[in-house]
């Protein structure tokens, strides 16, 4: 079974995709979730994370572009960006512990991402987190 874990991961890859301009990824989320064997709760749980991301948009990325110290939305990194915005919609939307959220997230871009990311992603979470 799957854990939370990779459900989270496998929004990050259809976020990812969504950001490079693939608008029709929406239409594929329940296969691409049944290859990666993100089943019963946790396909659950990544649904309603992809598709509350997706519905927030707007919002998320406001809070990004308020707390970039240098450049813009443009300028981060599309994985970087992916992971961004999955962890502050479950801050801002979820009931979740936000430390759990932010750690998780600063995991998963060390996984998935650049060098930098995780000190780049915990700076803008915890300043998300403050409000």
């Amino acid at each position: 079974m799957a854990t939370r874990t990779q459900a989270r991961e496998s929004v990050i890859g259809l976020l990812y995709a969504y950001d490079l301009g693939n608008d029709e990824i929406t239409k594929f989320v329940d296969e691409i979730l049944e290859e990666k064997k993100i089943r019963n709760n946790q396909k659950e749980f990544a649904l309603n994370l992809f598709n509350g991301t997706i519905k927030n948009l707007s919002t998320i990325d406001d809070q990004i572009k308020a707390f970039i110290t240098q450049g813009n939305l443009e300028d981060i990194g599309s994985v970087e960006k992916s992971i961004l915005r999955l962890a502050i919609y479950e801050i801002l939307f979820e009931n979740l512990p936000k430390a759990v959220i932010i750690n998780e997230a600063i995991e998963l871009s060390k996984r998935l991402a650049s060098d930098g990311a995780p000190k780049f992603v915990n700076a803008i979470l915890d300043q998300v987190k403050k409000g």
